[in-house]
């Protein structure tokens, strides 16, 4: 599955599958979910009647039938046009699916009994609970949780990057996705879907608009559209009692026709194609979207809640600089600090030994080969090696330190504290080394900033969306990330409830937030969200709680899913106000048309100056039917998206959407016109 690469805009087959799927939406079962264009074909079908009978209703004239046959081919063209602009949105989905259908395939797997003993079974009889072993080389067989092992798997079939990520038991990375590959070693996994249920599933239902449920604004739209296709229809059914009574006689196909070109034909046309689009975009963008409501939200959202490490910063914070404290030896700390670290596996614990053996490289160090390495834990906040002789080396928090050597008797240097705050103020994260009951010094842990991150932030600020970064580092180290990287505001020493409470904090303001999130003890605060984006690397209760799984597992990919959502609402919002502009040029057209013979003052409105009445007509139709697929380009690329304030986005939408929808039907019409009218008078109309 491509990431962010450029595709055709339509294919040989999106394009012959379009069209198949265009005539079958004729169908009123289907044609009755777009109340709109459901009106379009049933004056469809009435026109289609008067062409065989077109003396029905009482009109009369010695072209009638043929001019009910044009109408009617019009009608027919654009009640098609608008099921062909819906079909090519669908159509580049199942396009999608078809690649992610291909990695579907059911495979072989090695299920492990109670007794221990393997069995070989296909995937689709995996059941949920099921323990398999898959080793290198060997396909995933369904959605899991790894138990025991640690491998590289390779999720390019999904993800379309080659990178192997690596999985284990217990922790953020333990999930894994039925279809991708074990590229080492072996895994063992918990089967945690059943066929049919399982993460690929969803996705494919998804990109194939299976599952797609229209969105409260969505609803909110189709609701006004259908409320001004009923004031409309109103309108021309009482237009004709007043045409009889001044003596105008209007055939039932001309006020088919005007009411037509009436209603909202063209964002009724294009509404579903708009919704489906926007899934596109993010799908494209290697990110599921689980609802289409998530991608509407996208484009409201107020707060961002975005966590520090791994989005914010790069997450691994490297050793810089080695500092020691009052009279102690720089050399002394550098010894004592790669001591405490050469069994510590940790990205930190290899960047000190790193560091440390570029500074100083004559350090021996066979003395703590076979010491005992005191792991890390929340409870101690330190970690280290004993001596054989007795002697305790640490590494850790400034207070977890401090209160060790307090324990031992020993005392704390004037200038820790100083050295710790000036870390801490640069950003860093800083541990302090010691031996028993002596400090030594701090090591300074920098955290980098994601590069461009200021920009991006200040492009959101400029769009009205806030940034919250929340992090367990301190007050002081929290503060310097965050202006460094130029969030709104921070949340220091956060633990998970804290994230629920941000949230809650917000929403209760009336604002719509998003947040990321990777881990199990994530999966309340992605839940409470209004957009919750869940990293596929993650953990199967995230993906769970989100409405959002990102395929690329980058969490900064939030700033550009709120992009797209922001861009679906203005595209929605620019054809809309582009199509009812269009019914004012429309009406310029046709109203005139049908009274100017019979009231000789309505001429005055005849501002194109049409040929004639029927040519007047016919222009206008025609041009509310071809409008639809020269937007079809515009609905499925989105209207161009710069951030900016709301009122500046309302006034340029209505400059360009607005006056453009106006001045386009003018230009349209006229040009259709001058084409047809020429024709209409050599078949006699």
């Amino acid at each position: 599955m491509s990431t962010n690469k450029k595709s055709k805009f339509i294919t040989k087959d999106i394009l012959k599958s379009s069209v198949v799927s265009a005539f079958k939406k004729l169908n009123p079962k289907s044609m009755i979910k777009n109340p709109v264009m459901f009106v379009v074909e049933i004056g469809f079908i009435v026109t289609l009647l008067l062409c065989f009978f077109p003396n029905i209703f009482g009109a009369s004239g010695e072209h009638l039938r043929s001019y009910n046959i044009i109408v009617s081919i019009i009608l027919f063209i654009t009640v098609l046009f608008a099921n062909f602009a819906e079909a090519v949105a669908e159509g580049r989905g199942k396009a999608q699916a078809q690649s992610l259908k291909k990695t579907q395939k059911d495979t072989t797997a090695r299920r492990i009994l109670p007794n221990g003993e393997e069995e070989i079974i296909s995937s689709s009889e995996l059941k949920k609970g099921d323990i398999v072993l898959v080793q290198a080389g060997e396909v995933i067989p369904n959605d899991g949780e790894v138990i025991e092992g640690i491998a590289s798997v390779d999720e390019s079939a999904i993800t379309g990057e080659s990178a192997p990520v690596v999985k284990e038991s217990g922790g953020d990375f333990a999930s894994v996705t039925g279809g991708t590959t074990v590229a080492s070693d072996w895994l063992k996994i918990e089967i945690t879907s059943s066929p049919g249920e399982s993460f690929l599933d969803k996705m494919i239902a998804m990109v194939e608009g299976a599952s797609r449920q229209k969105t409260p604004n969505e609803i909110a739209l189709n609701t006004l559209l259908v409320s001004l296709t009923i004031i409309f229809l109103i309108v021309i059914v009482t237009l004709y009692p007043i045409a009889l009574y001044c003596g105008v006689e209007i055939p039932i196909s001309t006020l088919i026709a005007l009411t037509v070109c009436l209603i909202p034909t063209t964002i009724g046309a294009l509404l579903s194609a708009i919704g489906i689009a926007g899934m596109d975009r993010v799908t494209r963008f290697n990110v599921i979207a689980l609802s289409g409501k998530a991608v509407e939200a996208c484009g409201d959202v107020d707060t961002m809640i975005l966590d520090k490490t791994g989005t914010i910063t790069f997450g691994n914070r490297l050793a810089s600089e080695f500092i020691p404290v009052e009279n102690q030896k720089r050399s002394s700390l550098i010894k004592y600090s790669l001591a405490c670290s050469i069994k510590d596996d940790t990205p930190e614990g290899k960047s000190i030994v790193e560091l440390a053996n570029q500074m100083d490289d004559n350090i021996d160090v066979s003395a703590y080969k076979n010491a005992p390495f005191i792991e890390f834990t929340a409870q101690t906040k330190m970690s280290g090696i004993d001596l054989p002789d007795g002697t305790k080396i640490r590494k850790g928090a400034g207070e977890a330190i401090i209160q060790y050597v307090k324990e031992q008797n020993g005392i704390i240097p004037s200038d820790l504290s100083e050295k710790v705050s000036d870390v801490s103020k640069l950003g860093g994260t800083p541990l302090v080394v010691c031996v028993d009951n002596v400090i030594y010094g701090v090591i300074y842990l920098k955290d980098t900033v994601k590069p461009g991150l200021v920009e991006r932030f200040k492009r959101l600020r400029e769009i009205g969306i806030k940034t919250i970064m929340c992090t367990g580092d301190n007050p002081l180290t929290a503060a310097t990330i965050a202006q460094e990287a130029g969030v709104d505001g921070f949340i220091a020493e956060c633990k998970p409830e804290d994230k629920i409470e941000a949230i809650k904090k917000e929403q209760l303001e009336g604002k719509i937030v998003a947040m990321t999130g990777d881990g199990t003890n994530d999966a309340p605060a992605l839940a409470q969200a209004d957009v919750g984006l869940a990293m596929n690397s993650g953990t199967t209760a995230a993906k769970e709680a989100a409405n959002m799984v990102d395929l690329d597992s980058d969490p900064t990919k939030i700033l550009e899913v709120v992009e797209i959502g922001k861009q679906l609402l203005i595209t929605r919002g620019s054809l809309t106000t582009f199509s009812i502009a269009n019914d004012v040029a429309k009406y310029f057209a046709i109203i005139p048309a049908m009274f100017m013979l019979v009231i000789p003052q309505m001429n005055v409105l005849n501002i194109m100056h049409l040929a004639t009445p029927n040519s007047a007509i016919l222009s206008a139709l025609v041009f509310n039917a071809i409008i639809i697929p020269l937007l079809i380009p515009l609905a499925m690329k989105g209207v161009k998206y710069k951030p900016m304030s709301s009122s500046k986005m309302l006034a340029k939408n209505m400059l360009v959407y607005g006056l453009g929808g106006v001045l386009t039907p003018f230009i349209g019409i006229k040009l259709i016109d001058l084409i047809i009218a020429p024709l209409l008078r050599m078949i006699g109309l």
